[in-house]
């Protein structure tokens, strides 16, 4: 019973510290769309994308360094294409909620990102926790 307690504590501790790395990402992420689409006037949907990309390499580094202990995988440069390859899913995932949000519910543009990001979250964390890092 203690361990399983030490384990869901310890898991709960690398979900808080994940909260912290996808915040710090999301800042970044959040003012590259709204910057983008804003001044630079480029559509949402290609703002969110790049702004994605963006979001994803530095949730990356701090996720690998600060979150997670170690990896399932030995050789950094699969670690780092398969961390694309899924993140390629929640970039198909982003683009297609916030597209749905946008377009077919009338929800501005910044909250439709808002809600996607807590969704992809959950599915980002699930699937390194999963299958990358230990």
């Amino acid at each position: 019973m203690i361990t399983l307690l030490k384990k869901h504590e310890k898991l709960a501790l690398q979900f808080f510290k994940y909260l912290l790395v996808g915040g710090t990402a999301f800042l970044f992420d959040f003012g590259t769309l709204f910057t983008l689409t804003e001044y630079a006037h480029i559509h949402y949907l290609t703002s969110a994308a790049i702004a994605f990309i963006i979001g994803l390499n530095i949730n990356y580094i701090l996720a690998k360094y600060f979150v997670f202990t170690g990896s399932k995988i030995a050789n950094i440069h699969k670690e780092y294409w398969l961390i694309v390859f899924v993140s390629l899913t929640g970039l198909a995932l982003n683009q297609s909620l916030i597209w749905f949000f946008t377009e077919k519910l009338a929800v501005y543009y910044l909250f439709s990102k808002m809600i996607s990001t807590c969704i992809i979250l959950i599915y980002n964390f699930w699937v390194r926790k999963k299958f990358i890092f230990h």
